[in-house]
């Protein structure tokens, strides 16, 4: 099939730019929504992208935001390089040009807030492209201190400091989504965000920033954890033991952290966030929103239960053991009943007896387990729905596949392994693996329901004809399994026991 060249050049309000065909779809990749955030723009809300003259190459990813590599980012001949210079955009469109503009999706990746990149090749987005006959859209954003640290308190009239700048990089781009995706095929009038863990927290926390409402139209957030904002209080402690770990005098805070090199500061936010943060506030996320009474003007938990929350229609669910994966590789949740002990003790102690009644058997591993993963994932979910649901259609779900291999290896539906099933990637290296003993064709089949609930809400506004809203009278949960099914409101009686319980505020 041939192709005309000209469709893969581009004109943003920039300028020109020329992408190329990949894996059966048009893409355009590294194209700057925003300046380079580097000197004096570190750790400043995003300014305006410069124009270019020329058509800019647009087939390679940009630079991924600083972070320590995973094992999806290991450099290599084709792999992007690293730098605090990656504020850009990927646009993935249908190989065939549509006569109407069509259904824009814009992901945000997970990682805590301190890892994620838009060139890993699962979120790449070409079978969403290919299945759904949508504009695909997918970021970098500022992650780590750099992009989730609130360092206002350290602000000097010569080098003042903004907060929440990752978030405001987000903002930022779907503005930039707005303002050219119709050049790229999409429909700026029907913008779907969606994101997994972090991902997932931003797509709630965007519901309730007032300056990210114009940009989009409907919301799917995987594995959220709408609890993961804190006032600047408690930011400010973060940032001051980070400073400690910097071994930085506080009063040469500006100098250093504007002048200091950006893997000196990845390297002692990992070791704060996964040997300080856990032990000393567990069940917090000290990279993450500051309710800075501004852009996000209260703790979005409340936003949503006092009904302000923006009204669109929104999906969110979250995995049947979300907290299994973070106990197996990387424990920063409260998942011992050392964490769970001191975390009632530094928050609210009147609630422990209520809350640990409703998971017979602890102190056991299981039960630990289980209780870290309700407490950061899913029954904050729970409230965001309770909340979302009386000012416009809510629907949630519980993610409950696993193969017979995950299960044996005491994973089950675990944290993040419904993206690859949301983006139609099952045969990747991983899934394949732990298909090993069964389960390929129910994942493949899986990918087709759960891939479509997101696809469905893109084009026609609800996410299945038979999945009905999420309402207080009955809580309708969609679970997703080998044979989905409808059950109203699973956990109740740990629903009730945690209900009450704020955590960190």
């Amino acid at each position: 099939m041939s192709l005309d060249i000209s469709t893969l050049e581009v004109e943003t309000a920039n300028g020109w730019v020329r992408g190329t065909v990949d894996d059966g779809v048009r893409t355009w990749r590294g194209i700057p929504y925003a300046a380079p955030p580097l000197g004096d723009l570190r750790l400043r809300a995003p300014q305006p992208a410069p124009d270019w003259t020329g058509v800019r190459d647009a087939s390679e990813f940009g630079a991924i935001p600083p972070q320590i590599r995973g094992r999806s980012l290991k450099r290599s001949r084709r792999r992007p390089l690293m730098s605090e210079d990656c504020l850009t955009v990927n646009v993935s469109s249908p190989l065939e040009p549509s006569s109407d503009l069509l259904p824009v999706l814009v992901f945000f990746y997970g990682g805590a807030f301190s890892s994620g990149s838009s060139a890993v090749r699962t979120y790449r987005g070409a079978n969403l492209v290919r299945t759904g006959d949508v504009v695909y859209v997918c970021l970098n954003y500022r992650i780590g201190a750099l992009g989730f640290m609130d360092f206002t308190s350290f602000s000097t009239p010569a080098r003042p400091f903004d907060s929440n700048v990752g978030l405001r990089d987000q903002v930022a781009a779907l503005a930039w989504v707005n303002q050219n995706i119709a050049a790229f095929g999409g429909d700026p009038d029907n913008v779907t965000i969606f994101g997994e863990s972090a991902g997932g927290i931003a797509v709630t926390a965007l519901m309730c920033i007032p300056s990210a409402a114009p940009y989009f139209h409907k919301a799917f957030a995987q594995s959220p954890a709408p609890s993961g904002a804190y006032y600047p209080d408690m930011h400010e402690r973060w940032a001051l033991d980070l400073l400690e770990i910097l071994r930085v005098d506080e009063s040469r805070a500006a100098e250093a952290l504007s002048s200091m090199s950006a893997d000196r500061l990845v390297s002692a936010t990992r070791w704060m966030t996964s040997k300080i943060g856990p032990v000393q506030q567990p069940g917090t996320l000290s990279v993450s929103p500051v309710i800075d009474g501004e852009f996000l003007p209260r703790h979005p938990i409340d936003i949503f239960l006092d009904g302000e929350s923006s009204p669109k229609p929104m999906v969110l669910g979250t995995m049947a053991q979300e907290g299994a994966l973070f106990a197996k590789l990387d424990n920063i949740l409260p998942s011992t009943p050392e964490r769970i002990e001191r975390m009632f003790a530094g928050t609210d102690p009147t609630a422990r007896d209520r809350v640990l009644a409703a998971y017979p058997g602890y102190p056991s591993r299981e039960r630990s387990v289980e209780i870290s993963g309700d407490l950061v994932f899913w029954y904050p979910s729970q409230l965001v729905a309770e909340g979302h649901s009386r000012v416009a259609p809510t629907w949630a779900y519980r993610y409950d596949y696993a193969t017979r291999l995950m299960n044996m290896l005491g994973l089950g539906a675990t944290h993040a392994f419904d993206v690859p099933v949301m983006f139609g990637e099952t045969s990747e290296k991983i899934m394949r693996a732990l298909s090993l003993l069964g389960g390929t064709e129910e994942l493949k089949e899986l990918s087709v329901r759960f891939q479509g609930s997101l696809l469905n809400l893109a084009h026609v506004h609800l996410p299945g004809e038979d999945w009905p809203r999420y309402e207080e009278t009955h809580r309708h949960t969609r679970i997703f399994d080998r044979e989905d099914r409808i059950e109203s409101d699973p956990f109740a009686e740990r629903r009730l026991a945690w209900q009450g319980y704020r955590g960190y505020i």
